[in-house]
């Protein structure tokens, strides 16, 4: 930020199906030493995102889900460019109070969703997607319990805590919790909400899943939001 004060809330009408790549959750959620040999990998809420498509391609079973893939497949596609297109203009009319120092400028920015978007999108056309993109929706997941080694959630939880209520995040944690294998990982970021603020439910919420996964905090390797926010990291108890 180039201010010091706190800036308006985000403009953001619904949910955005965002286009990361790879490269961005790896440094986003600090996983360029994971050992991805742990077990499958889950992206809860991953949108147009070419993280799964990415892992594909490297030998990682990975599945994305999200209601964003209900629909036709070209549908869903233009959709992910119009997300694009909305969330460019947003950042373009206020650059200011971003921190550019892993994307360089907002040019660069789009471009990197534009590539990532171009990913996902050959992914997603291919026979086989139906393996990869599931369209569920939390707080219920048509996974069996103790599945995945890693499972990832990229600004949707606590950030839209002012559309999802607590008791939607409480279901929502043990829900991805009882996908988790024990000893795998749930790695969630950002803890801000689209107001910039700490989400207050969130000491709660991790007492409740006391003796059930060892809590831990992160610096994430994406700065890019007005007000920093760790990472939490949660491990799953056997």
């Amino acid at each position: 930020m180039n201010n010091n004060s706190k800036p308006a809330s985000y403009p953001q009408v619904g949910v955005a199906s965002t286009c990361r790549s790879y490269e961005e959750y790896c440094a986003m959620f600090n996983l360029e030493d994971f050992d991805w040999t742990k077990g499958p990998v889950l992206d809860v809420a991953g949108g147009a995102s070419s993280f799964t498509s990415q892992l594909h391609a490297r030998g990682v079973k990975a599945i994305a889900a999200d209601p964003f893939y209900k629909g036709p497949t070209e549908d869903v596609i233009a959709a992910a460019h119009k997300e694009i297109e909305v969330s460019s203009a947003k950042l373009a009319a206020n650059p200011g109070v971003y921190d550019w120092s892993y994307y360089g400028t907002p040019e660069l920015h789009r471009q990197g969703r534009e590539r990532s978007l171009a990913l996902f999108s050959e992914d997603f056309r291919s026979a086989d997607a139906d393996t990869r993109y599931d369209s569920a929706s939390l707080p219920h997941l048509p996974f069996n319990n103790d599945t995945f080694g890693l499972v990832v959630s990229s600004h949707f939880l606590f950030l839209y805590a002012d559309a999802f209520g607590e008791q939607f995040h409480a279901d929502s944690l043990a829900e991805m919790m009882r996908v988790l294998k024990p000893g795998g990982e749930l790695r969630i970021y950002p803890l801000v909400s689209l107001r910039w603020e700490e989400c207050p439910y969130i000491p709660r919420l991790l007492h409740e899943l006391k003796g059930v996964a060892k809590v831990e905090y992160l610096s994430t390797g994406l700065p890019f939001m007005p007000v920093p926010s760790s990472l939490l990291r949660l491990v799953k108890q056997a």
